[in-house]
């Protein structure tokens, strides 16, 4: 069934065109891939989606029609982002930065029960809840970034570009944790230029190129297509 649901999505700067009319949807439960090369358009897709660009065409989530919902009321709707970059509030501690991803939520007991589950996904931030965010490692603001944007119990997590910049050995924690939350139900739509690991752990993916999808299929398809292998896995 599908929870998201994105038809001719067109976005625009100045005169430059960078997103085509594309379409593509997210089922329940999936983890959804959008891979390809630096300025394919990646990160203005999931821009639009949070509504902090403008966009035109059509974005549906839960049947629910996005496209006119200013940006603040889309994460309470159920769409919420963990940002390229990591966007953590610096001079906020780890827990503040937690609480803020509640910000729209007033159900206290279980805000204060999400937070602790965060903690469990990544015992470090549990270890550092008191420390100022922007005094963190890449990895560990990585890891707030994620943990806020579930804070807000999203019906689909946004998640830009991860592992950028982060350690090989992070990177794969970072990865076991988002396999780990979509395993609980959480749906997940992963832009990421580490296109091995994420079409290892999607359940289907489109390649996206200069603001059109170029290819789409299952994360095994796309592993052993030669195309993707010869133009994003160095293969």
């Amino acid at each position: 069934m599908s929870i998201l649901d994105v038809k001719n999505l067109n976005v625009s700067y100045d005169s430059c065109h960078a997103i085509k009319g594309i379409s593509f949807k997210v089922d329940k439960g999936e983890v959804v891939s959008l891979i390809g090369a630096n300025g394919a358009g990646k990160t203005t897709t999931l821009k639009a989606l949070s509504g902090v660009i403008p966009s035109t065409g059509m974005i549906t989530l839960k049947g629910q029609d996005l496209t006119r919902v200013p940006a603040h009321q889309r994460a309470p709707m159920g769409l919420c982002q963990s940002p390229e970059g990591r966007g953590v509030f610096p001079l906020m501690s780890v827990f503040e930065n937690l609480e803020m991803g509640a910000y729209f939520r007033s159900d206290k007991a279980e805000i204060k029960k999400d937070i602790e589950k965060c903690y469990g996904l990544f015992p470090r931030l549990a270890e550092r809840r008191s420390q100022l965010a922007g005094t963190l490692s890449g990895g560990e603001q990585q890891m707030v970034a994620i943990s806020r944007a579930l804070m807000g119990r999203p019906e689909v997590l946004l998640l830009d570009e991860p592992s950028l910049g982060l350690a090989p050995r992070v990177v794969a924690q970072i990865f076991e944790i988002v396999q780990k939350v979509n395993q609980e139900g959480m749906t997940v739509l992963l832009v990421e230029q580490n296109a091995r690991m994420a079409l290892k752990i999607s359940h289907r993916a489109y390649v996206l190129e200069t603001g059109l999808i170029s290819l789409e299929g299952s994360g095994a398809e796309l592993l052993n297509n030669d195309d993707v292998r010869r133009s994003y896995l160095g293969i």
